[in-house]
């Protein structure tokens, strides 16, 4: 009799979060990843799964989710609203998500940061401290300087994953030692760094950057900017929205070249359109629309994307020719790194959560198991 605790998946390519294994079967015990073995090793004791052909990944994990399947985190920043955004995400095939609240009150950050704690989730603070030369579709009204109270407040609050993006012009390099010491992930975004406030903020802590070339000082011959600094510096993430709109493909070709898989994280930078959303919404009192794709407010400003991390995978591999082991790892076990979350999520080590996600050769969904 087969045991329902043991479950043996194949007939799928396995992609362990970094590379592929042919001729393999997942072994899962008890939630979690127990082995890859040859197929004709596979416990007969486990219930057999046979996937009938495609991909088998590990979960897709996003690092910044600000709504779906109609929820903008901003308006439930309550652990019900943080369910709703993994229940409609994890049904595209994300089973990691950090839910994201964006430049608002401090009523609105400070119930986030509640919900949050008390959900046991990451979260991702993309505002208020902020450039607001860089402002794209954050309240300008809203963006203010960090103060040690600010600090005080997101250390305080951090039990978990936790990812601020801010801009090195209003906060100070000792505040972003003092957050990055606490173990909180900086990043650096919407912001009009110079090249050297940039390797400053990276030199104090900052780990990553929040959506490469948008919302950023640019790259130049004599000013490379807050994404040259994010190009040229080993170690540093780069988020990527994938979706054809928010960066062009030359773009994303010159970005994945120059940090490789290993320094890409892919992102949706999704809105409560994304994962089965209508196809309006109200943000902050501005109505959004989608239109092919594109959402926008009434002054045609970017708001956010209308993707899922399948949509921005299948974009890497499909439209741009990135190797597909490439784009999965860039939505797996990089986006896993950034959190510190390597060992339990975005890979199929020994020990890892089986959340699972089986895709088609054409990178359709299939299923989503664990």
């Amino acid at each position: 009799m087969a045991r329902t605790d043991r479950i043996a998946y194949f007939g799928a390519r396995l992609f362990d979060g970094f590379v592929f294994a042919e001729d393999r079967a997942l072994l899962v015990e008890e939630g979690r990843v127990a082995a890859i073995v040859p197929i004709e090793e596979r416990p007969y004791d486990a219930r057999q799964v046979d996937l009938g052909g495609g991909v088998l990944s590990p979960g897709f994990v996003d690092w910044q989710v600000n709504g779906g399947g109609g929820v903008l985190f901003n308006d439930d920043p309550t652990p019900e609203g943080i369910s709703k955004l993994s229940a409609a995400h994890r049904a595209a095939g994300t089973t990691t998500i950090v839910s994201t609240v964006i430049t608002d009150e401090k009523r609105v950050l400070d119930a986030a940061l509640k919900a949050a704690r008390a959900a046991r989730a990451p979260i991702h603070v993309e505002g208020p401290f902020l450039d607001a030369r860089r402002k794209g579709v954050h309240r300008a009204d809203l963006i203010r300087p960090m103060l040690d109270a600010d600090v005080a407040a997101l250390i305080g609050a951090h039990t978990g994953p936790m990812i601020v993006t801010l801009a090195p012009s209003v906060v100070s390099l000792a505040h972003i030692k003092a957050l990055t010491t606490a173990g909180i992930v900086v990043s650096l975004g919407h912001s009009e760094a110079s090249v050297q406030q940039a390797f400053a903020a990276f030199d104090a802590g900052a780990r990553a950057v929040t959506h490469l070339f948008n919302a950023m000082s640019q790259m130049n011959a004599r000013e490379p900017g807050l994404v040259g600094a994010a190009l040229a510096r080993q170690g540093i993430f780069c988020g990527l929205i994938a979706d054809g709109l928010h960066v062009a493909d030359a773009a994303m070709t010159v970005a994945i070249a120059a940090k490789g898989a290993g320094g890409i994280a892919l992102v949706s930078d999704s809105m409560p359109t994304a994962a089965g959303g209508p196809g309006t919404f109200s943000l902050q009192g501005r109505t959004i629309k989608r239109e092919r794709g594109r959402l926008t407010d009434e002054a045609g400003t970017l708001a956010g994307a209308d993707i899922v991390m399948r949509d921005a995978v299948a974009y890497c591999a499909v439209n741009r020719g990135v190797p597909l082991a490439d784009a999965l790892k860039m939505a797996t076990s990089t986006p896993a790194r950034l959190l510190g979350l390597e060992s339990s999520i975005g890979t199929l080590s020994p020990g890892a959560e089986a959340q699972l996600v089986h895709l088609s050769d054409d990178l359709d969904l299939l299923a989503v198991f664990g």
